[in-house]
Order: structure tokens, then sequence, then C-alpha cells
């Protein structure tokens, strides 16, 4: 099968290649004018036909002999609906790891860490850490006692579906890592240390073999690894069939729970329910990755937060955190996070809209708040 999701001037191209068509005889063939075809080809791939013209070609490869299209297929070196533009994945992986350590473990840690300038509203500190396999890995301890590891991995996968394998396996190794390496810092017997629980990663796209309605595809995928993958194969997370990529890109993939925050001609960035997924088109104008690292930090620490809070109420506890961790601080997180400020962006604004939504934190900061307000009285 030879499938083409979105015709440029090169495929139309070759297409009249493969049909051994002068111009002239090509146009009469598809019922355009000899112009037509000329500026199609003119544009080469950064010309893409309207949607009519779209379908006319559709229609003209689906009637071509065999023949035509095996000459079709192997001047564009593809028999599958994958786009056949140059070019591989290359992917810088954001993960996050936070870990619950209480305000005093916090105190302790930050004693050696150096202070950030930046969201002062939720104060932390940060240092560098050896990890086996990141490119760089740093722990940023905020004061109201969460710790989180962040890790950069780059990462050139064969596809989305390797790359979605990797992820949930490296992620369960990376959590034990986490733990350990908290342990070793605080002092095994001193501090207890939580158990890191919530994955929420980020990737940033650099590279990809689509075109048109494939590329977002391809980046809403990336927000949603879990499709791509079987998480309950006996040997741990497997790869679904090769065929099952293959075909959301020629089918397209959506979900109302994921959030668009790109800007058109700009960037193209989708936040789900699993992570966030952004790719920059105009690096002047798009966010940069870290706007978007300081915004997952800060959902994600008060996400840690917030679920010591409900652990406490589950286990029959009255929860308590020291005072100026009590509601007050949460009723101003959720303001700061939900409110636009004047010197943000309206990408900035989409962007946090988008993760504070599917990440559920707002309402984990209101329960959290009516949980501490209750245990006050």
């Amino acid at each position: 099968m030879v499938t083409v999701l979105r015709w440029s001037g090169r495929e139309a191209r070759v297409l009249r290649d493969a049909l051994r068509m002068s111009v002239r005889d090509f146009a009469a063939y598809l019922g355009v004018s000899d112009r037509t075809v000329s500026n199609w080809e003119a544009g080469g791939v950064d010309y893409q036909p309207r949607g009519e013209s779209q379908a006319v070609l559709d229609t003209a490869l689906d009637r071509a002999s065999d023949d035509v299209k095996a000459r079709f297929a192997a001047v564009l070196g593809t028999t599958t609906a994958v786009p056949s533009v140059p070019g591989g994945i290359e992917v810088d992986s954001h993960k996050f790891l936070p870990v619950f350590i209480g305000v005093e473990g916090a105190r302790r840690l930050r004693a050696h860490l150096t202070s950030s300038a930046d969201d002062q509203w939720l104060e932390s500190c940060s240092a560098r850490v050896d990890h086996p396999e990141a490119q760089d890995s740093v722990l940023h301890v905020f004061a109201c006692g969460v710790a989180i590891f962040h890790l950069v991995q780059p990462r050139e996968p064969p596809s989305l579906t390797e790359l979605a394998v990797w992820r949930y396996r490296s992620y369960s190794l990376d959590l034990l890592w986490a733990r350990d390496k908290l342990s070793d810092l605080l002092g095994r017997e001193s501090v207890q240390v939580g158990k890191p629980e919530y994955v929420l990663s980020l990737y940033w796209l650099t590279s990809g073999p689509w075109t048109g309605d494939a590329y977002s595809t391809a980046v809403r995928l990336l927000s949603t690894p879990s499709i791509l993958v079987d998480r309950g194969a006996p040997g741990g997370p497997a790869p679904l069939d090769g065929s099952v990529e293959e075909s959301l890109y020629a089918t397209g993939f959506d979900h109302p729970d994921i959030v668009s925050f790109g800007v058109r001609g700009v960037s193209t960035g989708y936040a789900s329910w699993s992570g966030v997924a952004y790719a920059s088109h105009c690096r002047e104008r798009s966010l940069t990755i870290d706007e978007l690292v300081r915004c997952e930090l800060a959902v994600q620490a008060l996400w840690c937060f917030t679920r010591q809070i409900q652990q406490m109420v589950e286990d029959g506890q009255d929860p308590s955190t020291p005072d100026e961790y009590g509601w007050r601080f949460l009723r101003a997180a959720y303001s700061r996070l939900s409110t636009a400020r004047a010197q943000e962006t309206a990408q900035h604004v989409l962007m946090r809209e988008a993760i504070m939504k599917t990440s559920g934190l707002a309402e984990r900061l209101r329960a959290a708040q009516d949980a501490l307000r209750e245990g006050a009285g």
C-alpha cells in the first residue's frame, strides 16, 4: 500500500514522473490547468495544494497501476502511511521526579544548595547531582518540603513507540534511583523519604520526519505515550504493533483531555494527563525550554505537597502543616497559577492554563485548602 498523508509539490512531481506523463498530459488527466501543475512542482516540498487538489491527487494515485505505484514508492522510499520526508526524530526528554521529604528535610538539604532567583513565592534551592544516564540532572528542593529531580535525556528514537516504551521502562528505574539518592543525601536513619509517584514528562521536540497534520498528530502522541504501549505486558511495558503508530498518522489522533497551547506558525504544543510536548517553529517568538521547565517545577512541587495532605486525610489523620505552608499558602499558590500577570505573554498564559487543567492541580489545591481549614478549626 502506498499512501501520502499530505501532498506537496514534490509528491505531485514524483507521481507525474511515475505515470510518465508530460505536464500537459498530467494536468488533463487530473482535470486541472497546466499552470496549476507547474505551480505545484515549482513550490516543491514547501507548497501544499488545496484540499480539493489533495483529493484529486489521492484519487489519481489510488487508480494508478501497480507498476506506477511501485515507481512512485521507489522514488519516495516508502510503502507505508508514514510521510516520506528526510530527517529523523530528535527530542529532549525532561523527567520530573517529585518526592515529599518534609519541611525539616528540605531545610537540611537547602543549607547546602544554591538559592534560586526564580519564583521566590515558591522558595527553592538547587544543585546538580550525578545520574548514570542523564545529560543533565538537577535536584530542586522547595522550602515547603518537596524535592524534585529534573533529568534531561536527549533521545533519537526510530519511532515514537520506541520512545514511549523507553519512557515507561526508564521511569520505573529512575523513581527507585531518586528515592535512594535522597536517602543518601539526608541520611537513611534521620529523615523519612516519601515514595516518588507522580510521573509527568516534558518532551521538547527539535526534529521529526512529519509534515502537515501528521506533525500535529506526532506531538499529541508525545504528550500521551500510553497510547503506543502495552503497559500490562508480562515482561513489563512493551511496544504495540508498529502499524498502530502508522495508522494514527494516517487517521489522526486526538483526545478530549488533550489541551493545545501552541500558536500557529510559532509553535506546536499539547498538554495531557500524562505529559507535555512542545515544538518551536520560531525561536524568537515561541516559549523557551526554561519557561516550560519553571512551570512544570511549580506545578509538580505543589502537586506533591497537596498529595501529602490528601494522604494524611486518607490515613484518618487531621492534616497539619507549618503555619507558613498552611491553607493561606495554598490559596496564594492557586492565585499565582490561575491568574494572568502583566508581564506574561499570551503564550505563557496558554501554557500555564493547559498544564494546570490537565494536571488536575487546581482541584487538588482547593481540596487541600479545605482540609487544612477544617483541621485548623
